[in-house]
């Protein structure tokens, strides 16, 4: 079984490139069978967001797409902070995104024979 992965996506899409990275290789190791949690944080936390921004990236899969992925069979996490200072709440967000704090963070990323990706 492949260990677990925490993909952190801290750009949005004032780098479109660099978050869609992030955003596919979440999204293929969910397909891979790993157990994956993305957290966003940043400008990133807006992917979250039902009328979120979708860069156009050329030969890109679209973000949408990439966290509706993730979320069926992962776990999506808006960092606290910057949802607060965006002035998200849990009811602007996608079903089954969550917020959490840097605890939760910390708390995930030790976890024995955890890979963490930051993008």
């Amino acid at each position: 079984m492949p260990r677990p992965l925490v993909v952190k996506v801290t750009v949005g899409a004032d780098q479109p490139e660099r978050s869609n990275q992030g955003l596919m290789v979440a999204a293929t190791a969910t397909s891979s069978g790993a157990e994956v949690s993305l957290w966003l944080a940043g400008e990133a936390v807006l992917y979250a967001t039902p009328d979120g921004p979708t860069p156009d990236l050329e030969l890109a899969t679209p973000v949408g797409d990439l966290i509706d992925v993730v979320l069926d069979s992962g776990t999506v996490t808006v960092c606290a902070q910057c949802a607060a200072r965006r002035a998200l709440t849990q009811a602007d967000l996608l079903e089954g995104v969550r917020i959490a704090g840097a605890a939760a963070f910390v708390e995930e990323i030790l976890r024995p024979d955890t890979q963490v990706v930051v993008y």
